[in-house]
């Protein structure tokens, strides 16, 4: 098992930032002791080196890196500063499902409806992230911020707020760049563009320059699912959408969205959802 984590946060919803402050400790102080403090704490040493740990974690935070202490845990200072210590702490709240994992651990991601469009993500608890220094300025005007009045602030912190974890984010390498990640999401972008059309696993195989055999596995190691199981849910998310937001019969919501015949369309719906698409449709009109 790896001693690098990473952080794993499933959106909808997203992060939501609180409140960024900056703290100087004297060679012999040290950061405070704290358990179950209810929301993450992001540091970001800009000048000595902190001694953290959490539960039976320990780091050396040196200028350039950050660490994420987690809301559930106890985390404490190992030992005192030996020079003068410099960091920022960014707290933010999140309400969703999170987990930590081991970085070395091969992601498995959902399948990406139309529906609900989730996104999760993914940064190093502990990482020295290339660009530091673009988070420092931000981190100093969102310190700026925290003088203003929060209607003239609120939209600027967020935002600010978001940029940072994304550059957290971009940091992560991980397994991103494995080929099977590659093809699974190179897959996934061919059956949303094309799903109106006959796609079977020869035509992905013609199209992705793969065997058809690997891409059904990678889809498989990434998504949980083969190409056609992906196709034919995203095809009746479509058709969801289509029965909220249009007039259309169900014949032509099924041509549209890729079936060719209504009964096995109407079929395929009922028991992706548990109901017909005509029930579907009266459930959300008024």
């Amino acid at each position: 098992m790896s001693d690098q984590k990473l952080i794993v946060m499933e959106n909808p919803p997203i992060p939501y930032y609180i409140t960024t402050g900056l703290t100087t400790l004297a060679p012999g102080e040290q950061h405070p002791n704290r358990r179950n403090f209810g929301l993450f704490d992001l540091l970001w040493v800009v000048k000595g080196t902190l001694y953290m740990g959490e539960e039976d974690q320990q780091w050396e935070v040196a200028s350039g890196q950050t660490l994420l202490l987690l809301p559930d845990r106890h985390h404490y200072a190992v030992k005192p500063c030996e020079e003068e210590t410099v960091f920022y702490w960014t707290h933010f709240d999140f309400r969703g499902k999170w987990q930590q994992a081991d970085l070395d651990a091969s992601p498995v991601y959902p399948i990406r409806n139309a529906w609900d469009n989730p996104y999760s993500i993914r940064i190093r608890q502990y990482a020295s992230p290339p660009e530091f220094a673009m988070a420092e300025r931000h981190l100093r005007q969102m310190l700026a911020y925290s003088n203003q009045f929060r209607s003239a602030a609120y939209w600027n912190e967020q935002q600010l707020f978001m940029e940072l974890l994304r550059l957290l984010e971009e940091g992560y390498k991980g397994n991103a760049d494995s080929p099977a990640l590659n093809l699974a999401e190179k897959t996934e972008a061919y059956l949303r563009q094309h799903y109106q059309e006959e796609v079977t696993n020869e035509v992905l195989a013609e199209a992705l320059h793969f065997h058809s055999n690997y891409i059904v596995r990678c889809m498989k190691e990434i998504y949980n699912c083969t190409p056609m199981e992906y196709l034919q849910e995203y095809r009746l998310e479509q058709a969801k959408l289509l029965l909220v937001k249009t007039e259309w019969s169900i014949a032509q919501i099924s041509e549209y969205v890729g079936f060719q015949y209504t009964p096995y369309f109407s079929s395929c719906f009922k028991k992706y959802t548990g109901i017909s698409p005509l029930r579907f449709r009266k459930g959300f009109t008024v």
